[in-house]
């Protein structure tokens, strides 16, 4: 599930560990970005994967790896996690999911778990440059802890989201105290493409190795004014951002997101004092 990293544990000199936690984590470039940062930057710190199908106690997980100063979290732990926490930030409790824990240790080794969230910055400030005044409404494709950070970024920019799902919600999802109304995607009809020009797709679907796959929209109903934004990056593009693309909208990956939020979180990790 874990494996144990540390230096320390070898005879060598202490040095800060940061990582990952998630399931599978084969898609993931977490871990070569903050390498390459370290790299540049000269920071003594390495950062690793640790593939977890189930979240452990992380509370004793993170005093058996003394060096851990704090972790990614990514599908499918962002909301279960919550649970494990000893608190939260203000952007964590309004969207409901947590990407960056920070560790912070007592003298006497204890250890109180910090839950942040860097997505919405990331996505915020890499969906910008796309945006136009007509882009008033989106459709967010898939409920779940990744996309609530999408849906408060979005509202913070000014466009109403819609949720689609595979399974009929009418009462909608509740979102940073605020409603998000469903539709299923066989509920899609050309008005709601034409009305709804930004698409975001925050479901796994298309992600490394089963790139063939994607969300069940109606391409046929894009057009040029449409923009297609997918959070996975791995491949860089998308059957999704493909079949977009044909249709001429414009599309962009994740990638970019996953830096803006790395350098978030790594700010997390070295300010948050909840």
């Amino acid at each position: 599930m874990a494996h144990s990293l540390s230096p320390s544990s070898q005879g060598t000199a202490f040095i800060d560990v940061y990582g990952l936690i998630g399931f599978p984590l084969g898609h993931s470039f977490s871990a070569k970005y903050f390498a390459e940062k370290f790299s540049r930057e000269s920071i003594a710190a390495t950062y690793e994967n640790f593939q977890m199908e189930q979240l452990p106690d992380l509370h004793q997980w993170a005093m058996a790896h003394p060096d851990l100063r704090g972790f990614n979290v990514t599908i499918p732990h962002k909301q279960t996690i919550i649970a494990q926490l000893d608190a939260l930030s203000p952007a964590a409790t309004g969207i409901g999911a947590v990407n960056v824990v920070r560790i912070v240790r007592s003298d006497d080794g204890e250890v109180r778990l910090l839950g942040d969230n860097s997505d919405w910055v990331g996505f915020t400030e890499s969906l910008r440059p796309l945006l136009r005044p007509d882009i008033q409404r989106a459709l967010v494709l898939g409920t779940g802890g990744a996309s609530r950070a999408v849906i408060v970024a979005l509202r913070k920019l000014g466009i109403h989201p819609t949720y689609v799902s595979r399974y009929p919600l009418p009462q909608g999802v509740e979102v940073g105290g605020a409603v998000v109304p469903v539709l299923t995607y066989d509920a899609l009809t050309p008005e709601t493409m034409k009305t709804h020009p930004l698409v975001v797709n925050t479901t796994p679907l298309g992600m490394h190795p089963k790139v063939e796959e994607a969300p069940a929209i109606p391409y046929a109903w894009l057009t040029s004014a449409h923009v297609l934004y997918d959070l996975v990056y791995n491949p860089l593009e998308t059957r999704f951002m493909q079949l977009g693309k044909a249709q001429g909208a414009v599309v962009k990956n994740g990638l970019e997101m996953l830096h803006l939020q790395a350098e978030a979180a790594w700010e997390a990790w070295h300010t948050l004092a909840l």
